[in-house]
This record gives structure tokens, C-alpha cells and sequence, in this order.
């Protein structure tokens, strides 16, 4: 068990998430994912989670471990074209994990999400994390556009707003 990271979990709130995306962040990155999926058929989700709850932090749970349980949670993986994306930062930890449906992963692979999860978290390290989440949205849009481009009439399958997690 790391006890400094146990530590930093408890010491997190839904108020430092509110710090570090005030209500106008998050409506800037909602408005970025709409208009992403606009010229695409894919589905973007942003989660911003504070820290883990104590179990899952006891049982040393990982950022990726927990991305993969919101992913389910919020349904991004029931699209009809498998191509939903997850952007999940986990605020504590300043990590941020993507997951992705199986449509759009086969087609991009493991390596671009993890090069984009590293571009992303240097953005956090330098304090720029409204900064780092529209880059990983532009990101994740080209990939989307490039392998998914928007047919016309499609809708909307899941919600564009971003989801706080306390």
C-alpha cells in the first residue's frame, strides 16, 4: 500500500475538481465534444473523478483499473458503431486514462493512446489542464473523423456534458 497516495485520495475533493475545471471549463469542453461529433459518428465522454473511495484505493486500484469501470458505468462502450472514446482524468493521481470501444481501437491501437495520455498528462504537469483536455478532444476527434467520418443524420447517443465524480 502506498500511504502517500492514500493520503492524497482522502485529501481530494469534488471542491479541487471545481478548482482546477470551474463551470466554464466544463462548458467549453462540452461545447468541444459537440462540435467534434459533428463531423464524426463517434461518442466522446469527459469524467473528471476527485480521488478513488477508500476500498478500491485499499485494494490499490488504478487509474486505469477505475477508467474502465466509468467507461462501463456511463455506457460509452454501447454505441452502435463500437466507437465510443472516454477521456477520464482521475484528479488525485493527475492521470488521465483512455479507453476505448473495440470499433475505434482496432482501428488505432494501444500506442496513440498512450502517446496521447503522456502529451496530456505533461500538459497537467505544467497546471494547463483545461489545455490538456481540449487537446486529447482534438485528438481523439481526428482519429474519429479520419475512421468514422460523420454520414449525415446520425445522432447522438450519449451526452456530451462532462461528468464530475465527487
Amino acid at each position: 500500500m502506498n500511504f502517500k497516495r492514500v493520503v492524497k485520495h482522502l485529501i481530494t475533493t469534488e471542491r479541487d475538481v471545481r478548482k482546477t475545471f470551474s463551470p466554464s471549463h466544463l462548458q467549453h469542453i462540452a461545447q468541444a465534444i459537440s462540435a467534434s461529433e459533428s463531423q464524426h459518428s463517434g461518442e466522446i465522454r469527459f469524467a473528471v473523478e476527485s480521488a478513488l473511495e477508500l476500498h478500491p484505493l485499499l485494494q490499490a486500484q488504478t487509474p486505469r483499473q477505475r477508467a474502465i469501470e466509468v467507461f462501463s458505468e456511463l455506457h460509452v462502450w454501447d454505441t452502435e458503431l463500437n466507437n465510443g472514446v472516454l477521456i477520464y482524468v482521475l484528479l488525485a493521481d493527475h492521470a488521465i486514462e483512455i479507453v476505448a470501444d473495440r470499433g475505434i481501437h482496432a482501428k488505432v491501437g494501444n500506442a496513440y493512446w498512450e502517446v496521447l495520455c503522456h502529451q496530456i498528462e505533461q500538459s497537467f504537469a505544467q497546471g494547463q489542464f483545461e489545455a490538456g483536455v481540449m487537446n486529447s478532444i482534438d485528438a481523439v476527434s481526428t482519429k474519429l473523423i479520419e475512421h468514422f467520418p460523420h454520414s449525415g443524420g446520425g445522432k447522438n447517443e450519449l451526452p456530451d456534458t462532462p461528468v464530475v465524480i465527487g
